[in-house]
């Protein structure tokens, strides 16, 4: 007669509180109390124009800081948007952003695409002479190109703010998109052709759903460049009725022999910050895939 004898093993009650749990709590306060503290820093500029937005024009720079207007005044808004035609300004700015930005997302894409899929001689070469060209400064392009458009009498018109984005793209585009192009297995454009569709069906239909947080993020971008330029409508823009807002609202600096006006620049410059933050915080998600996703994959 045999007697089988089990032994049982209790498991080791498990420690809540191990100084190993408790060093990586401590980590992740740590970060997130830094992170947190780091946001605050980055809100108090967009606070403090917001605030200074509701103040009268003679409170804005009083000391110290009145983060709380007492007495807000919101007719700043509609008072700022009616002393210039910014409805005007308003479609003006949408037209040289929106236009460049759809031109310049494709052609950026397309010359992404030759890149990363076409091999023909100096592909290497021509794409470091691509890449090299963002960082020459924009001061030192400013003065060469004003005088091609000039040649071509084409001041006071759009056509310098529009047709450059015809014309290739823009650099940083086109390496980002490259990225993504070269992560994409080749077996699906070779899907495509043996179905019947040609290289630029393929690249259409194909290859750009395929890269879609790339063209986000480089949408993204881009309309945060056109939206906020300033410079380039200055320069090649004489007529008021041309005018975008960024150069509407320089006339309430007093840089035209005007009083200033700081609270109603103050408004408009609150205005022209919405629709980068609502775009930001819509798509940030694809924002962020896309300036990660292809460096990872490729």
């Amino acid at each position: 007669m045999s007697t089988t004898v089990t032994q049982t093993t209790a498991s080791p009650e498990r420690v809540p509180w191990s100084p190993l749990r408790v060093r990586q709590l401590i980590g992740k306060v740590a970060i997130y109390t830094f992170v947190t503290a780091l946001g605050v820093v980055f809100l108090v500029p967009l606070f403090w124009l917001f605030a200074s937005s509701l103040k009268e024009g003679s409170r804005i720079f009083d000391q110290p800081v009145e983060w709380f207007p007492a007495n807000p005044q919101w007719r700043n808004y509609p008072d700022a948007w009616t002393a210039l035609p910014f409805t005007r300004f308003l479609l003006n700015t949408l037209f040289v952003t929106l236009v460049p930005l759809v031109a310049e997302v494709f052609a950026s894409a397309l010359v992404a695409y030759g890149f990363a899929r076409f091999a023909f001689p100096g592909r290497n070469l021509l794409f470091m002479v691509m890449i090299s060209t963002m960082f020459l400064p924009d001061a030192v392009k400013l003065i060469p190109t004003f005088l091609i458009w000039k040649q071509f009498n084409l001041i006071d018109n759009y056509d310098p703010l529009v047709l450059g984005s015809l014309l290739g793209g823009t650099p940083l585009f086109i390496f980002l998109m490259r990225q993504f192009f070269s992560s994409v297995p080749r077996e699906i454009e070779e899907a495509a052709i043996i179905d019947g569709a040609n290289v630029f069906q393929t690249f259409t239909r194909v290859m750009l759903p395929l890269i879609r947080p790339a063209l986000l993020s480089v949408s993204i971008i881009g309309f945060q460049g056109h939206w906020n330029d300033f410079l380039g409508p200055l320069i090649y823009l004489n007529s008021q009725a041309k005018y975008t807002l960024t150069v509407g609202m320089y006339f309430f600096t007093g840089g035209t022999n005007e009083r200033p006006h700081w609270e109603w620049l103050m408004a408009m410059s609150t205005l022209m910050v919405l629709p980068i933050l609502i775009l930001f915080i819509f798509f940030q998600r694809y924002f962020i895939e896309g300036l990660t996703s292809g460096g990872v994959k490729g």
